[in-house]
């Protein structure tokens, strides 16, 4: 009986940990996916946005270097899987943001905040952020920064966005 007992505890508890909090609002509208706890999906905290303007998203490439930032266009005709989820930022804190997976395996991740409205990355103005929140600098962002392992149910992440910071390139908001 108290083994029982101990299992239900644990099980309760294994599912309190997968929920996610009541406070934080999940958005994109893969948001349903991560709030109801089914994966494959990707659960980003965004956190260190320099501002509200413009918008939110988070891409998901194959996990190669052939693939990784490739056009979305060039991947759909490669017959290669790519998905954008594009929010606005919310008014305050955090941005929490779902994105589905195909099926759990190993994908590259990246986070834009663009700024200006222009749907393109500009260099000058706009943000980007990775699982692995490594400063990004001068340099065209690396595979290995981008990579996250996606398991069958929802998988936490927590990406730091990084803006241009003068000479030393793109870094972390004070």
């Amino acid at each position: 009986m108290a083994q029982n007992g101990v299992r239900l505890g644990l099980a309760v508890a294994v599912a309190l940990l997968g929920a996610v909090p009541a406070s934080a609002q999940v958005l994109g509208s893969d948001a349903a996916a991560c709030t109801a706890g089914q994966g494959p999906a990707i659960l980003a905290t965004v956190t260190g946005l320099k501002d509200r303007r413009g918008t939110l998203k988070l891409e998901l490439y194959p996990a190669t270097e052939e693939d990784f930032l490739a056009g979305d266009d060039d991947l759909a005709k490669a017959g290669k899987f790519f998905r954008r989820i594009t929010v606005n930022p919310p008014a305050g804190g955090d941005a929490t943001i779902c994105i589905r997976a195909p099926r759990p395996g190993r994908y590259a991740l990246f986070f834009g905040h663009d700024r200006d409205g222009k749907r393109k990355f500009n260099f000058w103005s706009d943000g980007a952020g990775f699982p692995s929140n490594h400063r990004i600098g001068r340099a065209r962002p690396k595979l290995a920064d981008a990579l996250i392992d996606v398991g069958p149910g929802v998988t936490r992440t927590v990406i730091r966005a990084q803006y241009l910071r003068g000479l030393g390139g793109f870094g972390f908001m004070r």
